[in-house]
């Protein structure tokens, strides 16, 4: 069933392994204020650097499948051999109270989200170029070869999909596009559904109804 408009907006950000994704939304939280990252269960060990809670839930594939026939995901996905998931609870309580969300899910996540919550924005970063992308998971130091390869090879088939989303920011100045990451975030929270939520003394008192 799907979701009433809420006071608070949900941003699905999907990118491949090595577009910048995660330096443009930790930038982006430094920037906005009112914004939270949601985090996500996940079954992958962690990497370095990476905290219990604040980046993931770090979780056994036990526990995950658990979770998941309980109901308790509202997106879910296998990523490199890895399950992902989102809280179905935790979602609904942040946006229905007026706070905005960021969902860094894969574009099989988002379209799941996208069910449960109709006005959700997508937005997809993408790399310059597949030589690019490239250079910057060999740069990164984590994995080998073989795995940038994998890598690279997947983000040729994510790229495919970013029709899917309204936005596409494409990250060759990354002062560029976290100009426009942050236009499109200041953009949802005027439309007028959240307007309305968030300002409902105004528009009651002017008759207005959930029609445009």
């Amino acid at each position: 069933m799907n979701s009433p408009p809420h006071a608070g907006s949900l941003f699905v950000i999907v990118a491949p392994s090595g577009a910048g994704k995660t330096s443009l939304v930790r930038a982006l939280l430094e920037r906005r204020r009112g914004l939270a990252v949601s985090v996500s269960f996940t079954t992958r060990a962690p990497r370095p650097g990476e905290r219990e809670g604040s980046d993931y839930f770090f979780v056994t594939r036990q526990e995950f499948e658990s979770r998941r026939a309980a109901g308790e995901f509202l997106e879910w996905a296998q990523v490199h051999g890895n399950s992902y998931a989102t809280s179905r609870r935790w979602i609904d309580e942040q946006v229905g109270a007026g706070h905005d969300i960021l969902l860094e899910i894969d574009w099989q996540g988002a379209m799941q989200v996208r069910e449960a919550f109709p006005d959700t924005v997508g937005i997809f970063i993408a790399p310059p170029s597949i030589e690019s992308l490239r250079e910057r998971l060999t740069r990164r130091g984590q994995d080998s070869a073989a795995v940038i390869e994998q890598r690279v090879a997947a983000a040729k088939s994510e790229l495919r999909e970013a029709g899917r989303f309204e936005h596409v920011i494409i990250n060759q100045e990354f002062a560029v596009a976290l100009h426009q990451l942050e236009a499109i975030v200041e953009a949802a929270r005027t439309r007028y559904e959240q307007q309305r939520a968030r300002n409902p003394a105004l528009f009651a008192a002017l008759g207005v109804g959930t029609n445009r």
